[in-house]
This record gives C-alpha cells, sequence and structure tokens, in this order.
C-alpha cells in the first residue's frame, strides 16, 4: 500500500480497518443464511468496502449521506444497531420501513441516510436538492451520493450534474466503477476511457480513486471534501473497484471472466489493508483475531434480537394512513375585502402570499426568474424574493423534482412549475416513484407542490394542450388539485403549499386570462376534498372540474329549464364523495364532464363508484362526456371536434329523456 502524504494516526488506520471488518463479516454471515433459506436476497459488496467506509469516515455525522444497495458499509460505519438492519432485511417492525421495502431502499433522518429507489437517477437530484438547503442556509456541509457505472448511462445521470454545476452545489459525486451493470461489461455502457472525463464537461472537479484502497479513499476525500465545505462545488469521484460476487446472489458470476477475479483477489481491500496494517506494525494477528470474534458476537447477539422479534401483522388502517403524512389542516378565513382579478392573477397572488408566509419557500423552473415565466405567474417575483428562492433551471423535469425531494428531506417546501403539464412526461419517474410513495416506504414527507399549466382551447397542438390528470389521480401518494375558478385556484394554492404531502396543481391555461372572478385579497386557505355545489337543481347531477365546469354552466345558461345540481370538484384525490352522494339521492341521474379522453379518466372511476354506491338511486345509466380517443390537434376545428363541449349538451338531454 502506498505511502500517502498525509499520515495517519494508528487510532485513525485501525479504526477504518474494523470499520472495513464489520460489514464484511456482516455479509459472509448473510451468505450462509441465504444458503440455509432464511434470508431471501442480498446485493453483495464484497471487494467494494473500502469505498463505503472510506466515504462515511471523511463526513460528518450530520451530513447527508446517500448509498445504493451495494453500500453496507455506510450504514454500519454510521453506527445504526445491527439489530435494525437486520430487522429491516427480515422484514421486521424495528426496521426502517415496516416491512414495505427492502435491503437498503429505506432512509433515516437519525443517521442522515437516504436510501436509494430502483430507478437510480433521481437519487442523484435528492443529493441536488439537499446540497442546495445547505448552501441557502450558508451551512458548510457537504453532500455524498453513490452511483454505480451502469446509472452513469441514466439521464438523471447527466441532469444532476449539469444542476449542480450551474448551481455551484456542493455535492461529492461518487461513481463505483466495479466493471459490470448487472452482466453487461463497461465497454458497452460507455465509449469514454474513464467516467470521470465526463464531469470535464459539465465544468465539474473530478478524480480517479483507487476504489480498493482505504488508505487513499480517506486521505484525498478528505482533502476534497474540506475544500468543497469551504469553497462550496460538486466534484465527480470515480472509484476503480470490482465487484467479487453476482449483481444480487442469485445472478450468479458465471459472466465474468475467472482471470479478472484473480486480478482482483489480490487488490482486495481488506486483505490488502491487514496486509500493510501488519508490516507497519500496527496489527497484530492476536489483536485481528480478537477483533473479528467481537464483531462476530456482534452480529449474532443481534441476528438473535431479530429473530426473537414478533413478525409484523398486516393492520389495514395502518397501511392507509401510512400513505400521506398526517396533516392537520389549517384553516385562514377568506376576508370580506375583494377585488377582482384573472384566474392566474390569482394564482400569482397566492404564490406571492405563500413566499411571505413561508422563508423556506422555493420555487423552481424554467424561464420563471427574470423573464416571469412562460404564462408570467412569477413576473416580478425575483425581484421580491431574489434568486436563491426563484431560480431558474435546465430544462431537466426530471431531476428538477426529485431536487425538490431533496429541499424537502432538508426542511424546505418547494414548488415546481412545469411549463406546460405536457412536460411533466420527461419527470413522471420521480414525482409517482419518489415523491408518491416516500411517506409510505420510510416515513419521510415530500413537501412539493408541481404546478401544471394544462389544457386545450388555444390551438397548441399535442405537445402543449394535454389534461394528464389521470397519470397522477392512479398513484397512491400524490394529492391532485384542479380548480376551475379564481377564488379556488388561490385558496387551493395556498392549501397546497401548506401540506407536507405532495401535490399535483392542475392549472387551466386556457382559463388564465378568460375567467375573472371577485377573489378576497388576504390570505386564505380551502380545504382539500370539498366539492364546490355551484349550482342546485332536481332534475339531474352534473360532474366536473377545470374547463369543463364552465362548459357546463354555459349548457345550463343555454337551456333554463334544466334543473340540475352542478359539482366542481376542484379535488380529484382526495374525491368529495359525501357531496356526490348526496346529490344523486336527490336528483337520481348522473352526468360527468371532463376534458380529458375517456377510457382511464377520473369519470370511468366515478362512474363505477356510483354505480356500486349509489345504484338503488339511479333512475338511468351514469353518463360519461369526455374528449375523444385521439391525441390533441392544432387546427381550431379539429381542436373543437376534439372537445367534448358541444357533445355534452346533446347527451345531457338525452339523460334526460331516459
Amino acid at each position: 500500500m502506498e505511502v500517502q502524504e498525509q499520515i495517519l494516526s494508528q487510532d485513525i488506520l485501525l479504526d477504518l480497518y474494523k470499520k472495513l471488518l464489520k460489514p464484511r463479516l456482516i455479509e459472509e454471515k448473510m451468505l450462509i443464511l441465504i444458503r440455509q433459506g432464511k434470508v431471501s436476497k442480498w446485493f453483495s459488496g464484497m471487494g467494494q468496502e473500502a469505498i463505503a467506509v472510506g466515504v462515511t469516515s471523511i463526513l460528518h455525522n450530520d451530513e447527508y449521506i446517500l448509498p445504493m444497495h451495494r453500500n453496507l458499509g455506510v450504514f454500519t460505519s454510521r453506527n445504526i444497531p445491527l439489530s435494525r438492519l437486520f430487522s429491516q432485511w427480515q422484514g421486521k417492525p424495528n426496521g426502517f420501513t415496516k416491512g414495505r421495502d427492502r435491503s437498503f431502499h429505506f432512509g433515516t433522518q437519525e443517521f442522515n441516510i437516504v436510501g436509494m429507489i430502483s430507478h437510480l437517477g433521481p437519487q442523484l437530484g435528492i443529493a441536488d436538492g439537499i446540497a442546495l438547503a445547505h448552501k441557502l442556509r450558508k451551512e458548510n456541509k457537504i453532500t455524498a451520493v453513490f452511483t454505480g457505472e451502469g446509472a452513469t448511462s441514466e439521464g438523471d445521470f447527466h441532469e444532476a450534474l449539469n444542476v449542480a454545476a450551474v448551481w455551484d452545489l456542493p455535492v461529492m459525486f461518487i461513481i463505483e466503477n466495479n466493471g459490470y451493470g448487472l452482466s453487461t461489461p463497461t465497454r458497452e455502457q460507455y465509449k469514454c476511457e474513464n467516467l470521470a472525463d465526463k464531469g470535464i464537461g459539465y465544468g465539474i472537479e473530478s478524480h480517479i480513486i483507487d476504489g480498493n484502497n482505504i488508505v487513499e479513499v480517506y486521505t484525498k476525500l478528505h482533502e476534497i471534501a474540506e475544500n468543497m465545505r469551504q469553497n462550496p462545488h460538486p466534484v465527480l469521484i470515480e472509484m476503480k473497484t470490482f465487484r467479487m460476487r453476482g449483481h444480487e446472489e442469485a445472478s450468479g458470476t458465471k459472466y465474468i471472466p475467472q482471470e479478472l477475479f484473480e486480478e482482483w483477489k489480490i487488490k482486495d481491500p481488506i486483505t490488502r489493508f491487514n496486509n500493510y496494517l501488519t508490516e507497519m506494525g500496527i496489527l497484530s494477528e492476536e489483536q485481528d483475531a480478537q477483533l473479528r470474534k467481537e464483531i462476530k458476537e456482534e452480529i449474532d447477539t443481534h441476528w438473535k434480537i431479530t429473530q426473537d422479534e414478533a413478525g409484523l401483522e398486516a393492520n389495514l388502517e395502518t397501511e392507509l394512513n401510512d400513505v400521506y403524512k398526517p396533516y392537520e389542516y389549517q384553516h385562514f378565513e377568506a376576508g370580506s375585502e375583494s377585488k377582482n382579478i384573472r384566474f392566474i392573477d390569482a394564482i400569482s397572488e397566492g404564490l406571492k402570499q405563500s413566499f411571505e408566509r413561508h422563508e423556506n419557500l422555493i420555487i423552481m423552473g424554467q424561464d420563471i426568474a427574470e423573464y416571469g415565466g412562460a404564462f408570467k405567474v412569477t413576473e416580478g417575483f425575483v425581484y421580491a424574493f431574489g434568486k436563491d428562492r426563484v431560480r431558474n433551471t435546465p430544462i431537466c423535469e426530471s431531476i428538477i423534482v426529485s431536487s425538490a425531494a431533496g429541499l424537502s428531506i432538508n426542511k424546505y417546501k418547494s414548488v415546481v412549475e412545469m411549463q406546460f403539464a405536457d412536460f411533466v412526461s420527461t419527470g413522471f419517474n420521480p414525482i409517482v416513484n419518489l415523491l408518491a410513495k416516500q411517506h409510505y416506504r420510510w416515513g419521510e414527507h415530500a413537501d412539493v407542490v408541481v404546478r401544471m399549466p394544462c389544457g386545450a382551447g388555444s390551438g397548441a397542438g399535442p405537445f402543449h394542450s394535454q389534461t394528464n390528470e389521470a397519470w397522477f389521480t392512479k398513484t397512491p401518494g400524490l394529492k391532485v388539485v384542479y380548480p376551475a375558478f379564481p377564488v379556488d385556484a388561490k385558496g387551493l394554492l395556498n392549501t397546497a403549499i401548506n401540506d407536507p404531502n405532495p401535490v399535483i396543481f392542475f392549472e387551466h391555461k386556457n382559463l388564465y386570462r378568460s375567467k375573472s372572478q371577485d377573489v378576497p385579497t388576504n390570505y386564505y386557505t380551502i380545504p382539500f376534498g370539498q366539492a364546490s355545489l355551484i349550482k342546485e337543481g332536481i332534475d339531474v347531477t352534473i360532474i366536473s372540474y377545470g374547463s369543463g365546469v364552465h362548459w357546463a354552466l354555459e349548457t345550463l345558461a343555454n337551456n333554463p329549464s334544466i334543473s340540475a345540481d352542478l359539482i366542481d370538484l376542484r379535488t380529484l384525490q382526495p374525491l368529495d364523495y359525501e357531496t356526490i352522494r348526496k346529490s344523486v339521492q336527490k336528483t337520481n341521474r348522473v352526468i360527468i364532464l371532463q376534458e380529458d379522453s375517456m377510457f382511464g379518466g377520473i369519470a370511468s372511476d366515478l362512474s363505477a363508484w356510483i354505480m356500486e354506491n349509489c345504484f338503488e338511486y339511479l333512475d338511468a345509466p351514469v353518463k360519461r362526456v369526455a374528449s375523444i380517443e385521439t391525441p390533441i390537434p392544432f387546427m381550431d376545428n379539429l381542436e373543437a371536434q376534439y372537445l367534448p363541449k358541444e357533445r355534452f349538451e346533446k347527451e345531457l338531454l338525452v339523460l334526460l329523456q331516459f
């Protein structure tokens, strides 16, 4: 082992050895238990321990670290009780996810660790968000995040590096290059000689480190980390290493040439370090044997604790209640003073008053600062609240949503503006797999609002006109809001920002400047899950939201003889089933109007619910009216044909004659 510039004390060297030894001995135990059928799955980090241990050892305990599924040394170096780790792997109550996820797919604020999801890339964006929060508070802290060489091919990797570079975020990006992404060798993963070279294109400092040399890992990272704390900036580090086991135990290693194993066997970080310490007279055979004995006893003791622990009992109420973070809605009454403003002004005013109320609120989006956003919702915000809080982003929806999750983990609220709701498709993964599942998986909320300018009516064509709420109402863990009036838009947006759970907030852009209303000037809130009964009647119940509400109002104005209950849902998740039930009991007929195309839309679920729960009150089948089953066209006559506005009146009259 090469002599390093920084000479480490014997205490540090022995401490590093103990930290290396513990995850190796735990793994050896787990491999035995797998063969015995007592552990279901295992992702081995054998041969890579020096990276996890070295990175964790140079961090302060209050600095976040975001490991992958091969980084057991991160968890043991943060001194998590082994019984808790074993309980996590066995799905026991003393674990971190209540049996809802396995291995290292979890986080813990107690130990400042944020675990991965299987999609890999969003982890890097979370680190960006955590680091941004530290930077905004002017804290001299860094954030370390791991990825494998395979995941560097993902778009999120490139987006995360770019955002970190542009914003000078103190993120230490660690690439564990072990030669294989599952079975695919690196020569089929990327063309450049070294992954560290990718940092150059983003203007990022980068290094290559021997990931099997614990002294090199520790000393070089210690120096880099100190520099990052004093001068916040991102660093890309490629750790050259090797995976001595398969991708996971069931995968095997037949695809790896035997000579590679022989080459890397002599570089094993523990054997290598043991030899070095022995040669230096720091570690004797007796000391080594004693250390191994103590660690094995600790492992056995904690394994027994886990085995003696009662298993999880499925509890329906617990499962349902853990999807969202419990939130006690705080009502702020609308004042008597009001002014007539447009829908878009109501959104802007709600945002502005929320910014004044929440000093930890950030908004991120494309062109939202000096330009004021594509629709000018945030015009003037950057001058009122500064560029730290009103942040232009690169065009990278996925990593910005992930960064919002990181901000939430590190005590910030955030609003993410999609320039158009259509563009959320490139940020879909972190919304449905990260934000939506975060509280259910490990009890951590995601205090994020995603604003979605949506809808047709302006001839914007198939990429700027979708109303895609059904993508998200299907996903447990998300709240979905879709106001139709300026008063509701402002009050519901304030509530969305207060709520610590992820909210997808739809704003129909055709209503932005076409609908005005007397809106209270003060800060007020409107609770989720309460529909608005706009008109009352006895002949039929009309249920809609967004532009559909205004189409229904026009239809009723043109047919004054129709006596209808008109329900504006306002929030699609949660839904106000009670208001719907009461109306159906009274009118005995229901028609549901949505701008989205028919199949799989919210109208389908509402219709099914009404048929299942209100069938005895119905005098006619529930009728659904929606856009046709095509993408949204550009030309105005084609768009008019696409939308259900003109068909609604005909279908309503047919229903009334049933």
